[in-house]
């Protein structure tokens, strides 16, 4: 059994780490990791689940609802404990598989039903608003997720992406059970204002890229992300250019350096100092292989000495 931590005020226990599907989604659409073979993703999952991973973190938009359908299978064909199973709305598409940003009662409602359909369960264990957008909607939008609560479709509610001030204007609503906001070496911004919030309001906190979309996990390297797949949405980060990129490269060699020192592979490195952070609940990695999951499943219980979180930091100070 490895360390879980209650999420929030729900009654979720967690494991540190939790299996993220963005990938999963495969290409052909705008933020693609480009193509994902799904049964490289099951075989993913089941391995993930076995190294002992609890929950898995997916959204509607991810592949224009593809990974959902791919989570679906991938637990239809597993036979251990079923692991709690997150996913989020506001991101719908049209018939040109364009993006459109909706958090009106009606399209929340629909996409919660779509949701419940690829995923094939009766209720979604945490249902998440994916970006806070359109600023002016988010109320209705949280409202919504409040009144699928009440109805059982979904148990617990939460946000991602949203500010302290976001935050603090719904809710008076519904209680916030967790916020999902980017966190990584290369990305500390919200140790500002947005995790002291969380902390004051007991707001469980599920950090997203806490590898750097792959930056920190000493496979990258300046050939590697001049040759990215032109359906890569990486291509067009700026994390993955200059001036950001020789910043992270440089981070980036710190990790391989810490890692090669304690006997760690890059990413437990980088992971553990996400995890590291007293507001973090757990964090979310992104797999597409069975052989990934190897070089993270030691971040389930591993905890950074203070002399290496120290030099971290300083590597990556903002």
């Amino acid at each position: 059994m490895f360390p879980t931590n209650l999420l929030g005020c729900s009654d979720l226990a967690i494991t540190r780490l939790g299996i993220g599907a963005w990938a999963m989604g495969g290409g052909g659409w705008a933020f693609s990791w480009s193509h994902q073979d799904d049964a490289a993703s099951i075989r993913a999952i089941h391995a993930a689940l076995d190294a002992g991973m609890n929950w898995i973190d997916t959204a509607a938009v991810y592949g224009l609802g593809h990974s959902e359908e791919v989570v679906a299978q991938a637990l239809k064909s597993y036979s251990g404990p079923r692991p709690y199973i997150f996913t989020k709305c506001a991101r719908n598409w049209d018939a040109n598989r364009q993006i459109v940003k909706l958090l009106k009662r009606d399209a929340v409602r629909t996409e919660c039903e779509n949701s419940l359909r690829r995923l094939q369960v009766d209720t979604i264990d945490l249902y998440q608003i994916h970006w806070p957008e359109p600023d002016e909607d988010i109320e209705e939008g949280w409202g919504t997720l409040a009144e699928l609560q009440k109805e059982g479709k979904v148990r617990w509610i939460g946000v991602s992406n949203f500010n302290a001030a976001q935050m603090e204007r719904i809710a008076s609503i519904a209680r916030i059970t967790s916020l999902q906001p980017p966190y990584s070496l290369m990305r500390r911004e919200i140790e500002g204002t947005i995790l002291p919030y969380t902390q004051q309001h007991g707001i469980g906190v599920l950090a997203y890229s806490p590898m750097g979309s792959g930056m920190l996990t000493g496979a990258m390297s300046r050939e590697r992300i001049a040759n990215l797949p032109s359906d890569d949405w990486r291509t067009r980060s700026p994390h993955f250019q200059e001036p950001l990129l020789t910043r992270n490269l440089r981070i980036a060699d710190k990790v391989i350096e810490i890692a090669k020192r304690t006997g760690r592979t890059p990413s437990e490195i980088a992971l553990a100092w996400v995890l590291s952070h007293p507001a973090i609940t757990a964090a979310i990695v992104g797999i597409r292989s069975a052989e990934q999951v190897t070089g993270v499943a030691g971040a389930l219980s591993y905890v950074l000495d203070t002399d290496s979180k120290q030099e971290l930091e300083q590597a990556s100070s903002p």
